[in-house]
């Protein structure tokens, strides 16, 4: 029986695309082998490489300036990749720090020599809120400026894209990107872990504008390099072929489903409706301030802190599964990604007031 997965990632994959990757598992396109047997220089890979790139750039309306990059190391590697392509030994770089993910990325950057200046941080708030947009005083001078739009451990999300002038904006978008349209042009480079809204883990999207490809350190790695995979397809190094081939069907099932401003309907109906849940019981509730609250990821907590065993343990009985919160914050999460229906946020509802009914 197939359950309701909220899980934070690796995230709920639409059934559709599971089914088709299902069916072709021992003979894809006619090949009679897997696409994980084909050779990625061979013209059968190297043309579903160059379909998904065009599905992405229709999506996305990518502007033909923007480079897009298939990458193994997830959105942690980039943490290492971005300020060793964008900022010389030494020079200064902006980070926003809301979260977890946000204030890894600023010790990574520390740790390469970046001159780090901390811009905003919420660590005050327990990272239940984002900084002000007039409060921000950025640095015209700063190599790039660096901010997670949506951090998924504590559910906060800028309801706003600051403005950098003419320094590059770069963001971690491993929770949002497909989730929504974006404005491309606004961002020097955007990056994301595939186990969201993109696909199985392993892979990690990069799309970065032409003109920050000659940036890099000269003792950067190789793999590390926007420029040397740009140059490449992204096969300096084997790929991650089976990531890269599930992605091509997620951006098919985007596409049948009428692109990202659907997704964005789906998303905040389905946001809208998990909160309002929440907000109207005695016995839950959500830490983040409302003006940004995650589209993404919802975390909770229960009045009666012991009662979370037992609700994780109902709930799981139920066919509601990965409702943990993360480990590192505790009470309890509903990740709720493009391939999770509204069916499942119904039935999340529909359990939590049965629950509260019972124990609260």
């Amino acid at each position: 029986m197939r359950v309701f997965n909220f899980s934070a990632g690796p995230a709920a994959l639409p059934l559709e695309v599971l089914e088709q990757a299902r069916a072709e598992m021992t003979d894809w396109a006619g090949t009679g082998m897997s696409v994980m047997e084909v050779s990625h220089r061979g013209k059968a890979f190297t043309a579903l490489a160059e379909r998904a790139e065009r599905r992405l750039r229709a999506l996305l309306a990518l502007p033909p300036d923007y480079r897009v990059l298939f990458l193994q190391g997830g959105a942690t590697g980039q943490f290492a990749a971005v300020p060793l392509n964008l900022a010389a030994q030494g020079s200064g770089a902006d980070y926003l720090n809301t979260g977890v993910w946000s204030d890894k990325a600023i010790q990574e950057a520390g740790r390469l020599g970046v001159r780090v200046s901390v811009v905003a941080d919420e660590a005050a708030s327990h990272y239940t809120t984002v900084p002000e947009r007039s409060a921000l005083r950025l640095d015209p001078r700063a190599a790039y400026v660096h901010y997670t739009p949506n951090e998924t451990i504590g559910g906060v999300e800028f309801p706003y894209v600051p403005e950098t002038g003419a320094v590059p904006l770069v963001a971690d978008m491993s929770s949002t990107l497909l989730s929504r349209p974006i404005e491309v042009g606004r961002f020097g480079l955007i990056y994301a872990g595939a186990q969201k809204n993109i696909g199985p883990a392993g892979l990690c999207l990069v799309i970065v504008h032409e003109a920050l490809l000659g940036r890099a350190r000269a003792q950067i790695p190789a793999i590390l390099s926007y420029a040397r995979m740009a140059e490449s397809g992204s096969m300096l190094n084997t790929p991650p072929t089976f990531a890269w081939y599930i992605a091509d069907l997620v951006f098919q099932w985007i596409e049948a489903r009428g692109g990202l401003a659907a997704m964005a309907e789906h998303n905040r109906t389905k946001a809208e409706r998990l909160y309002a849940a929440i907000d109207a019981s005695g016995l839950y509730r959500n830490p983040v301030a409302r003006e940004c609250r995650s589209w993404m990821n919802v975390p909770f907590t229960l009045a009666r802190p012991e009662l979370e065993a037992p609700f994780l343990a109902e709930a799981a009985q139920a066919g509601l599964t990965h409702l943990e919160g993360h480990r590192s914050v505790g009470g309890l999460r509903a990740s709720l990604y493009n391939a999770v229906p509204l069916a499942a946020v119904d039935a999340l509802i529909a359990f939590m007031r049965e629950f509260e009914r019972r124990r609260g």
